[in-house]
């Protein structure tokens, strides 16, 4: 029998955190959660705190953390302005539907709803961005509310759950045993066994398959079943922003990224594919273009785990609702194995005939192409990479080759400017023994570089990779393209000297501005990160743009490929 004991609801916390098998926390304190963290002190030997520099940096390593280990990402913050700065943290979860929960405070039960200092309603603010949230009004429901939260979190479709805890709440004391949850059923797998005969046979009778993958396929039991389903009805394979990493992208059958800034080999496809199957994935507007011409001669099957994005943003000609992974295995007993090799070989021509590469001014200017694939090659392709939003990003999805889901740690659906300084703490944290990178360009970097002192107080050894290019590259591009090459605010030139800037917060930097010294420069920056957090400055021409581009609302079949610079 497990024992019961009389704790405060600050241990309840603790306690069900450590149930839950939550060893790292990220967070910053405040008068609402004192009792929190001063619990937190009494369990310092279980629960290893990252004290962040603001709040929305603490939600963005929770976030980081969560994607790159699989598991719950944790973050606690006190109630008004610590609550609200957690806001678009929680949102970037929502969108790319990971597993968090954030822990607020709030004032005391007696002065809820009187405006008292730092109160806000953040139940109500969230409440759109949320999975589920609580506010708990009562000790004696404290635990099997946090439990149910993570359970929330973590099951079917994932993402965040807040739970709001009054300040008086974690003062009160409370009989507590530990226990799992008894789980409510979430019903995952919600096809009939007609639904997977229906979808083989669409794959059995396809000549030219295309499979698509997005976000959904999780873990290496995962990636190694999409790789044998992948192998088995012989398809190209080709991914989603959120999805690259599911299919191993140095495998000859992966034509790269699909969407707005796609390769042209994975449009054409699209163009000419008879049967296109879409595994794990929301079909976002930045993937799909204009519904009306996407896989315009192909049957769409769409395989996910949530209906409510069944014929949502394209129409689909049947559905198979369930985990990926597990829908996969059922479709792989029932298909014998296929051979397209016509359609493999078109494949293959396109990709000769759409090949192309980034150029400098000169033959020594940097380009993002030439510095991303030497980081690729120097990290052997197995480094944790994230990701701030614009330019950067796209070209750290482009130029490195991921192998495994989640690899690549990026704000997606929200597009977060600031996102991947914290993610990549936070991805460090969960795994100490990988190399762990987050590529920004200079104007996502200004957003929270102040968490560049997390690195530095808990020497955590991220590597920093700043693109500059003295511009905001991805609206700048937008304005050229569409605004009649008016730069409203969109250049920069900020008086920062990065080395300088490292040496503030006590952290070793770099500079690249040539790509003779590249990969002397990286390969060094890379070995001090061994052992201590590095920044690096990668100085870029600032008409350098971001290609293959698909106007907003075009067919991905018609992307621009080049633009010229005349001024």
């Amino acid at each position: 029998m497990k024992e019961m004991r009389n704790l405060t609801g600050a241990d309840i916390i603790c306690e069900c955190l450590i149930e839950q098998g939550v060893d790292t926390v990220f967070g910053y304190p405040g008068g609402a959660v004192l009792n929190i963290y001063d619990s937190l002190y009494n369990y310092s030997d279980k629960i290893h705190h990252v004290l962040t520099a603001h709040e929305q940096g603490a939600s963005h390593a929770a976030d980081g953390y969560a994607r790159s280990t699989g598991r719950t990402g944790v973050v606690i913050a006190t109630s008004g302005p610590g609550a609200t700065n957690l806001v678009t943290g929680i949102a970037t979860a929502y969108m790319d539907s990971v597993p968090m929960v954030a822990i607020t405070g709030n004032v005391a039960c007696s002065l809820l709803g009187l405006d008292s200092f730092q109160e806000v309603d953040i139940t109500g603010i969230t409440m759109p961005i949320t999975k589920h949230n609580f506010i708990v009004k009562d000790v004696n429901k404290l635990a099997d509310t946090l439990r149910e939260a993570f359970y929330i979190a973590g099951s079917g479709r994932k993402g965040p759950v807040l739970v709001d805890v009054p300040k008086d709440i974690t003062a009160q004391k409370a009989e507590f045993v530990n226990k799992p949850l008894k789980p409510y059923t979430v019903n995952v797998t919600m096809h009939q066994d007609g639904c997977i005969a229906k979808a083989a046979e669409l794959i059995k009778n396809a000549e030219r398959p295309f499979l698509y993958t997005g976000g959904g396929i999780y873990g290496e039991d995962g990636a190694k079943t999409l790789k044998a389903f992948a192998e088995l009805i012989d398809a190209p394979v080709s991914s989603s922003l959120m999805g690259q990493g599911s299919f191993d992208e140095t495998d000859s059958r992966y034509m790269g990224m699909l969407g707005m800034h796609g390769t042209k080999t994975a449009a054409e496809a699209i163009k000419n594919c008879d049967l296109f199957i879409g595994i794990g994935t929301r079909f976002s507007d930045r993937v799909i273009g204009n519904p009306q011409t996407f896989a315009p001669d192909a049957k769409v099957l769409h395989i996910d785990i949530d209906p409510a994005e069944i014929n949502k943003n394209i129409k689909v000609y049947h559905q198979v609702i369930g985990d990926s992974t597990d829908v996969m295995k059922k479709l792989i007993k029932l298909i014998p194995q296929q051979s397209h090799s016509g359609w493999m070989g078109k494949i293959k021509t396109w990709e000769k005939q759409y090949e192309c590469r980034q150029k400098g001014t000169d033959e020594l200017t940097l380009t993002p192409q030439h510095l991303i694939e030497t980081l690729d090659k120097l990290t052997g392709g197995e480094a944790l990479i994230a990701t701030e939003v614009g330019q950067s990003q796209m070209w750290a999805a482009q130029y490195y080759a991921y192998k495994h889901p989640h690899q690549l740690i990026t704000s997606g659906g929200l597009g977060t400017m600031g996102y991947g300084l914290g993610a990549a703490i936070g991805a460090k944290c969960g795994n100490p023994d990988k190399t762990v990178v987050n590529i920004a360009g200079d104007g996502s970097f200004h957003m929270n570089l102040n968490e560049l002192v997390t690195l530095s107080k808990h020497n955590i050894p991220v590597v920093e990779l700043v693109i500059n290019n003295n511009v905001l590259g991805m609206v700048r591009q937008w304005q050229r393209l569409f605004y009649g090459k008016r730069f409203s605010q969109t250049t920069l030139d900020r008086p920062t000297d990065y080395m300088k800037l490292g040496e503030a917060f006590g952290i070793k930097s770099f500079v690249i501005d040539s790509e003779d010294k590249c990969e002397e420069i990286l390969r060094e920056a890379l070995e001090v990160s061994k052992t201590a957090p590095v920044l690096i400055e990668a100085r870029i021409d600032k008409d350098i743009n971001v290609l293959p581009m698909v106007p907003a609302g075009k067919s991905i079949t018609e992307p621009i490929l080049e633009i010229e610079i005349d001024d």
